[in-house]
Parts: structure tokens; C-alpha cells; sequence
């Protein structure tokens, strides 16, 4: 262990009732339970716990949005510095993914189908498997992760952890389907007709929400999904605006000045208090050089770069904050490339492809009840697929509970 997380988790008043940070996760991971053990050096038993609970603890201590969760619960944060809960989590995740003895079950009754190896299908492939049940993923990709693969930079998210993480997979011997679309050739019908029991659907939100402005379409117009897929594809030149306000522009942005880019600006429409990213990635934005350009609306995409408005907040008769463009603000930001990080959806390749019924919102969403039970029997989903874009841990939370309604009824 090392020295500076030891003095760490010594701070830590492991709270005994009703802890706050635990109560803030959104999996309720025990971590006074588990700073106690890592005092007492027990890694191996805490890193149990946290995988039992939780087979993304590794990344989640990573990738989540602590400030909102465990860290920003703490009760030593109210009038003084929370513990660094997250860097004890990794530590010992870390140690327990590589040598940790994952038990399993004996044998079940029950052949389960994961369409998608996001951190739903991970999850719920560890859960099953280790269960005794036979899991087959299949992944549209060349390689296992889904968004945590190609939707996290490698500074974020280490590749080398989801490899790791494929290979406890193949050790409960799960198996994998690599560059396997499921939709046009197989789909939910021939799995079925297969012999699988239960079908999971955990595909993610692929398909990137366009600006709607006239020049979108123009060929330095790139959409954040599809670059953080292959940065190296890319040639963005040196001045590049990202449009969005969310983690996943500032992961953009981030890798953009990794890979060359001389200047690149955030642009956003509203103020920096009301950005979704978090303060942490805002603040890791700025140290690597990215400049905000805030109050700054997209009107059209042109060659030279984006035409753009200034815009303003004001309050309107009822009393409601209202944003406003200011009337003879258009300026044109120079720029040789435009990233769009505004949203993303879910595809359709399976949905369109199925004979009985899956039904979707609106907005493409699979349409599941609290345990994930799709409209459809036999067939769950969770995870992006179902809530839009959310956090990993959030995934893993809702994840849970379709892994024991997946049990359940396997058993039925």
C-alpha cells in the first residue's frame, strides 16, 4: 500500500450509521467497511467487496463523477477536504481484477445472450457468469468495452484494464463475438431459436445528435462519438471548436490538444455554473490549455468556422430565467474544424430487425419497466440504451437489478 493512501484512509471516520458517502453512490458501495480493511492491509477482502457489489469498480473509481457521489458526500468535505476515496478504490480494484480468485457458482440452467460490452453488458456478463450461467457477448466492434473503450480517452481510461477485464471474463468462460452486428445478418429471433434463454440488450447511444444548423455536413464538421472512436484518423488543424458542455466535450476538446491542436475552445451557449461536465474534467480541461467561449450560440457552419451569436439569460414576467440571443451579435469564429459534442441516440439496428415488438420512445429509447423487462418476453435492457446518456456507475446501479430479474426468470 502505498504510503500517502494509508495517511488517506486514516482520516476517513469509516462513519458507522448511515453513511453519507455511501449513501451518495449510486451502487451504495460500503466504503467505511472497505477503508477499515484496507487499514488493517486485508485487500484481498475488500477488494472482494467492491467487486461483489460492483464488477466496474476499477473504472468507476476512475471515471466517475465523484464530486456528485461518494467525495461530494463526505462529511469531512463540509468544513474541510473530503478523503480521497476514489484513489483507495483503485488501488485495491486494481490488485483484486488482476489477482483476485473470482469464485463461481455451480453450473446453472440457463443460456443468456448480451447484445453490447459497454459497462451494462460487462456487468452483467460478470454477474451471470459467475453465477454459473453461459453468457455469450456480442460486440458490433473489434475489441471488448463498447463506450468505455471507444467513447473514454486512453488519459481517462486505460485501455490495458479492459483487456484485463476480457480475460476474467474468458477465465468464467464467457464467450465473445467480436465484429458482430446484431441486426442485419442474426437477430433476436435466430438467438432465440438457438437455444438461448434471455436476451440482454445493452447496446449504448451511438448515433451522434446533430446542432441543426445549415453547414453541418460540411467535411471539417466531425461529431465528438466518432472522433473519440479514432482520434488518430483525424486531421482537425490547429484552431478547433467544440460545441457542447458535457464530459464528453471536454474529452474531445482534451484529446484534440493531445494529438496537435494548437488552440481549442469549449463553446457554449449558456455560463460555466450551468455546464454538465464535471468540475473536475472543467478544471483538467483548462490545465491542458483548453479556452472557454461561453455565451456563445451556433448559427451556421461556413468554411472559415462557425458563425456565431452571443446570447444572454434574462428573467420574463413569470419570474423564469429565459436565454435569449442578443439581437446583432453574429461574429464568425475562425476555426479549421468543428467538433459536435451535443447528444447522442441510441441506433436501431435491432429494434428494426426484430419481427415481435420491441418497443422504443420517442427518442429511440428502449422502453423497459423498473427491472428491465422489455416489451418483449425473455428480452431486458439496460443501461444508456434505455436512460440516455448516463454515467458508468449509474449503468452498473440499473444493471443490477436486471440481473436478478434475468435470474428469476431463468428460473421460472
Amino acid at each position: 500500500m502505498e504510503r500517502n493512501m494509508i495517511n488517506e484512509s486514516n482520516k476517513c471516520l469509516t462513519c458507522k450509521n448511515n453513511a453519507r458517502c455511501s449513501q451518495g453512490c449510486p451502487v451504495s458501495t460500503a466504503i467505511p467497511q472497505v477503508v477499515e480493511l484496507y487499514r488493517q492491509g486485508k485487500l484481498d477482502e475488500a477488494g472482494r467487496v467492491l467487486f461483489e457489489n460492483n464488477p466496474l469498480s476499477l473504472i468507476c473509481s476512475m471515471v466517475c463523477p465523484h464530486e456528485n457521489n461518494c467525495v461530494g458526500n463526505c462529511i469531512l468535505g463540509i468544513k474541510g477536504e473530503p478523503i480521497d476515496f476514489p484513489a483507495i478504490e483503485r488501488e485495491i480494484s486494481l490488485k483484486y481484477l488482476k489477482e483476485g480468485a473470482f469464485e463461481q457458482e455451480k453450473n446453472q440452467d440457463g443460456r443468456v445472450a448480451i447484445i453490447g460490452s459497454g459497462p451494462s453488458g460487462i456487468t452483467l456478463a460478470f454477474i451471470l457468469a459467475r453465477r454459473g450461467y453461459r453468457v455469450t457477448i456480442f460486440e458490433k466492434h473489434s475489441k471488448l468495452g463498447g463506450v468505455l473503450r471507444y467513447g473514454i480517452p486512453e488519459f481517462r481510461l486505460p485501455k490495458e484494464i479492459l483487456d484485463t477485464m476480457e480475460g476474467r471474463l474468458l477465465d468464467l468462460g464467457v464467450k465473445i463475438r467480436y465484429n458482430d452486428l446484431i441486426g442485419p445478418v442474426n437477430n433476436v429471433e435466430k438467438i432465440l431459436e438457438d437455444g438461448y434463454n434471455a436476451v440482454f440488450i445493452g447496446t449504448g447511444v451511438w448515433n451522434p445528435k446533430p446542432m441543426g444548423v445549415k453547414g453541418e455536413t460540411l467535411g471539417h464538421v466531425h461529431y465528438a462519438i466518432n472522433y473519440l472512436k479514432s482520434p488518430e484518423s483525424f486531421r482537425l488543424g490547429r484552431r478547433v471548436a467544440v460545441i457542447g458542455a458535457g464530459n464528453v466535450a471536454m474529452d474531445a476538446a482534451r484529446t484534440a490538444k493531445r494529438k496537435g491542436a494548437e488552440d481549442v475552445f469549449i463553446l457554449y451557449r449558456r455560463g460555466l455554473e450551468d455546464m454538465k461536465a464535471t468540475k473536475v474534467e472543467i478544471r483538467e480541461a483548462r490545465e491542458d490549455g483548453v479556452k472557454f467561449a461561453l455565451n456563445t450560440a451556433p448559427v451556421e457552419v461556413v468554411d472559415r468556422g462557425i458563425v456565431v451569436s452571443e446570447t444572454m439569460t434574462v428573467v420574463d414576467d413569470g419570474g423564469k430565467e429565459k436565454l435569449i440571443v442578443v439581437d446583432g451579435s453574429e461574429s464568425l469564429f475562425h476555426c479549421d474544424s468543428v467538433v459536435v459534442a451535443v447528444s447522442q441516440s441510441p441506433a436501431d439496428n435491432i429494434v428494426s430487425n426484430t419481427e415481435e415488438n420491441i418497443e422504443v420512445d420517442s427518442w429511440g429509447l428502449v422502453l423497459t419497466d423498473d427491472a428491465g423487462h422489455t416489451t418483449r418476453r425473455g428480452v431486458f435492457a439496460s443501461g444508456d440504451v434505455v436512460t440516455g446518456a448516463r454515467t458508468v456507475v449509474e449503468a452498473v446501479a440499473n444493471t443490477k437489478k436486471v440481473a436478478a430479474a434475468i435470474e428469476e426468470y431463468l428460473r421460472s
